[in-house]
């Protein structure tokens, strides 16, 4: 599977958890599932919309790849342990919230180093 496929399946699994941890959030959980499924759903356009500016030559290819994966990943790691802290009153490891927050800024950083390395059209 290509980058670009792999990233748009994420996203739209992301959207979906986000979309579903709102509602939990709003019906069961409380804010902390409120807040994963905002970092999921916001993030997943982001995913969507960086990827397509990479395809469109609009970002530079390798740095784009790596920021829109550190983004993934910085988002998924956060938004996993606010849901096991609002579900199970657990943590997926120390420090992991602020490490994936820090993740998803710096994958947010790599992206504009992307634009900014992009070739002229």
């Amino acid at each position: 599977m290509s980058a670009a496929r792999l990233h748009l399946l994420l996203a739209a699994l992301m959207g979906a958890a986000g979309v579903a941890l709102l509602a939990a959030g709003s019906h069961l959980a409380g804010t902390q599932a409120t807040t994963a499924g905002q970092m999921l759903l916001f993030h997943a356009g982001a995913v969507i919309a960086a990827t397509a500016a990479r395809k469109a030559a609009l970002l530079q290819q390798t740095t784009a790849r790596a920021g829109v994966s550190i983004l993934i990943a910085g988002v998924v790691i956060f938004a996993s342990d606010m849901v096991l802290r609002a579900f199970f009153e657990a943590k997926l490891f120390a420090m992991a919230a602020p490490l994936g927050g820090s993740l998803a800024i710096l994958g947010w950083l790599v992206l504009a180093v992307s634009a900014a390395l992009a070739p002229r059209a």
